[in-house]
């Protein structure tokens, strides 16, 4: 069995992290088999060099390898391109043509970022890894392949599935073994031999003397937290390769360089955020806008029998419950009571009136009153709305559909809305 050591040498992979070592380990160990194997980590973490060692080290290796980024085909044509077509199965297919599958047909199959395959084609790819078997486009003729299959993602598989956008069925058959590629700035002692060969690379490249950086420079490039990995390191090697003029990088012109270098603190990512906590804010929100709702009802309420009885004291006795519900205890009661007296005087209801009868202009007078309180609080309630829809089509780049789902509508109700309130 070749060694981890010599793997590396082979395929040119620079590093000596204890997690880098455990993935290589693993991808040496299970290439003799044909289990399917998923390789997870970050983007730009390096995970297409795992499927090219269990390629070379397996009894496939003189078979075909072929790679096939899933994210970058079409949902419309993903069918054919693995799967292959018959003449005449759809608009511009012209001839037969056969598909990945078939093409790699006792070799080795990369599928990258397999999480963002639709749901359609991850049913004829579960039936391809349970019994080697799958159907052109366009054919009823069942056909058989012989492939062994490496599938990578950056998803968070998991919370894929919760959102059914993934098969769980699917997930289990790929993972049969799974692989993990730790991001950059878990590697912190690789960082700056990476930084080393990328700059002597591209010294070689462009035929110029390699870039050095300085001590300080040295602990701001390991400070930094690399989200975009060994793929942005490498974009910025070579950006201060051909940009700039000395070749000794002190700290300040490397961190002009880096994005958000400044404020660049560790924090703890939760990748399940997003759209589960914004909902829950949301259901907070409309939570307490409608018990607002709720208590200006009651206060209403209370305001017309004031208006229709005009005796405070009669209102009250009638209305302890409510009166107990909106303010809780006696102090707060005291409270309202007070400024319940104070809204009489303006009003201009006395706290005992001797003569109840009231003139038609006084009654209309009070009831116009109550629906301007009426007006007020939808105007209230639907100025929230439209502020909640304007947010999200913002946070989304007025994509109706992500808008709709994050809001908890269908897209129909929001373009109804945002015609309604002409946004």
């Amino acid at each position: 069995m070749e060694s981890v050591q010599a793997t590396k040498q082979r395929f040119g992979i620079i590093g000596n992290d204890k997690g880098l070592n455990r993935a290589i380990e693993k991808s040496i160990q299970v290439a003799p088999t044909d289990i399917s194997v998923l390789v997870t980590g970050e983007s730009g973490v390096g995970k297409e060099s795992i499927p090219k060692i269990i390629h070379s080290l397996s009894h496939r290796k003189h078979g075909k390898y072929i790679a096939v980024n899933c994210g970058a085909i079409p949902e419309g044509t993903i069918d054919s391109e693995l799967f292959g077509h018959e003449k005449g199965a759809f608009t511009g297919a012209t001839q037969n043509r056969s598909g990945y599958f078939e093409e790699a047909d006792n070799g080795t199959i990369f599928l990258d970022e397999v999480g963002e395959l639709p749901l359609t084609t991850q049913v004829r790819l579960l039936r391809v890894l349970e019994n080697g078997e799958f159907i052109k486009v366009g054919s009823s003729k069942v056909q058989k392949t012989n492939v062994r299959i490496v599938a990578a993602t950056n998803v968070n598989m998991f919370e894929a599935i919760q959102k059914e956008k993934f098969r769980e069925d699917l997930y289990y058959r790929l993972s049969t073994v799974e692989i993990h590629l730790p991001p950059l700035r878990e590697r912190n002692e690789d960082i700056h031999l990476l930084f080393r060969k990328f700059a002597s690379d591209f010294a070689l490249k462009y035929k110029m003397p390699s870039i050095r950086l300085d001590e300080d420079a040295v602990s701001s490039l390991l400070k930094y937290r690399w989200s975009g990995n060994i793929r942005q390191l490498r974009n910025i090697a070579e950006q201060i390769s051909v940009l700039e003029q000395t070749r000794a990088i002190d700290a300040s012109t490397l961190r002009s360089y880096l994005p958000n270098a400044g404020n660049n603190l560790p924090a703890v990512v939760n990748n399940k955020k997003s759209e589960s906590d914004f909902s829950n804010e949301r259901e907070i929100l409309y939570k307490v806008l409608f018990d607002m709702k709720s208590d200006l009802n009651d206060l209403k309420k209370l305001t017309l029998e004031l208006m229709r009885n005009g005796d405070s004291d009669q209102v009250r006795s009638d209305n302890e419950s409510l009166i107990e519900k909106i303010y809780g205890n006696d102090e707060e009661q005291e409270q309202y009571e007070e400024e319940l007296e104070e809204q009489m005087e303006v009003l201009q209801i006395p706290e005992k009136s001797e003569n109840k009868a009231t003139s038609q202009q006084t009654i209309e007078d009070k009831y116009s009153f109550a629906e301007e309180i009426q007006e007020e609080e939808t105007l209230s309630l639907q100025d929230k709305e439209i502020e909640l829809i304007k947010k999200s089509l913002e946070r989304h780049n007025g994509k109706r559909k992500a808008a709709a789902e994050e809001l908890g509508i269908s897209e129909r109700t929001l373009y109804r809305k945002i015609k309604q309130y002409d946004l």
